[in-house]
């Protein structure tokens, strides 16, 4: 892996509209430097014999029966809404 240039960094920095100090800059080159380090070690690895996982535990849904059950009645939750309209939340509009 190729190292990381402080002029990199600065670029990233600008993207995401950060203002860095000089010693920020250098600080940051510098820990991205030691992560692609650590991720190179990673590479030496022999993982030919490692089956590919997607977790590290063994991961299982675990459903309940869909069972319809009796809920509130509308009129009592609604009894707490800051505002609502026709049995319904009413919310600010988000799109206009």
């Amino acid at each position: 892996m190729s190292a990381i240039t402080r002029k990199e960094v600065e670029h990233v920095a600008n993207l995401a509209r950060l203002q860095l100090t000089e010693d920020e800059a250098l600080q940051y080159t510098k820990d991205l430097n030691a992560i692609l380090e650590f991720a190179a070690k990673l590479n030496e690895l022999d993982t030919s014999n490692v089956e590919p996982t997607s977790h590290a535990t063994d991961v299982k849904n675990v459903m309940r029966e869909d069972v319809n059950r009796p809920s509130l009645p509308r009129e009592e939750v609604l009894k707490n809404a800051p505002d609502h309209e026709d049995g319904q939340f009413k919310v600010p509009a988000v799109f206009e």
